[in-house]
């Protein structure tokens, strides 16, 4: 079995750390997980603490996915470039994860949000929307609940599909994405770049695959399911960020390319 190396070592410790310490204090969700810009609880420091973050117990699996695979992958990484290069490209990528995961996003948001155009009404009036508790909005009996979100409704004449929009606008504004599968994905693209013969098999796929096919045929699989919004566990819809895993792949491809191409070497990073 590979030794540990110390960058590698000090991020699994890290993520670790993070995990139990949110465990102990579930509120630190709320302000290490990263969410949309125009949520009221986006702090910037989310950009790169939600790659240290994941999945509440007893779901162990996100977290022991992960950290194998940032052993697995970036303990090899590091042999090659040394412990400051691995590290930048690490964070590097889960930042990348971060910036595409919020683009699609901002799409997504801005494509709903076109459909209630015609209400005029202003940026403040929107931003106070998209942070409502729409859970809360209605009584027993289904009738809306009087308030600040209510008046502004009703003031607009706001028809059920309009509302519909900005509900659904709403909930994208209040998803949270934990997790270090971007800047892993990231790794997995330079371990490809690097030893594109290495032997790569998942769990389900018990006959190995060379670094070069397998890396691209499971990108190409998150651009699918990103789009269809499933997951390659099961049906449905699962919250899996895939536009972050492609964003972070991205990324290490853009990276390793520029490197390669500019012939960049472990001296720089002494």
């Amino acid at each position: 079995m590979m030794n540990v190396t110390p960058v590698v070592k000090q991020l699994l410790i890290i993520n670790i750390i993070f995990f139990i310490g949110s465990q102990l204090v579930p509120v630190s969700y709320d302000l290490f997980a990263l969410v949309y810009p125009e949520n009221n609880s986006f702090r910037g420091w989310q950009l790169i603490t939600h790659m240290f973050m994941h999945a509440p117990f007893p779901n162990i699996s996100h977290v022991l996915f992960n950290m194998l695979a940032l052993y697995s992958f970036g303990s090899t990484l590091e042999q090659f470039w040394g412990g400051k290069k691995l590290l930048f490209f690490y964070i590097s990528c889960g930042l990348g994860a971060a910036l595409l995961h919020v683009g699609v996003n901002y799409y997504e948001i801005h494509s709903l949000l076109s459909d209630v155009a015609s209400l005029n009404l202003s940026a403040s009036e929107i931003h106070q929307l998209l942070n409502a508790d729409y859970s809360i909005l209605f009584d027993e009996k289904g009738k809306m609940i009087s308030g600040e979100i209510n008046t502004i409704l009703e003031r607009v004449k706001c028809s059920q599909e309009q509302f519909n929009s900005i509900a659904q606008a709403s909930m994208m504004v209040k998803s949270t994405v934990i997790g270090a599968s971007g800047a892993i994905y990231g790794l997995l693209v330079a371990f490809a770049f690097l030893i594109p013969n290495a032997e790569l098999a998942l769990l389900f796929i018990p006959v190995p695959i060379k670094a070069k096919y397998f890396v691209p045929g499971l990108l190409a699989i998150d651009l699918f399911l990103g789009f269809k919004g499933g997951s390659i566990f099961g049906a449905g819809s699962t919250g899996i960020a895939h536009f972050a895993h492609i964003g972070g792949a991205i990324t290490g491809f853009i990276m390793m390319w520029f490197w390669k191409k500019n012939d960049f070497n472990n001296k720089r990073w002494n």
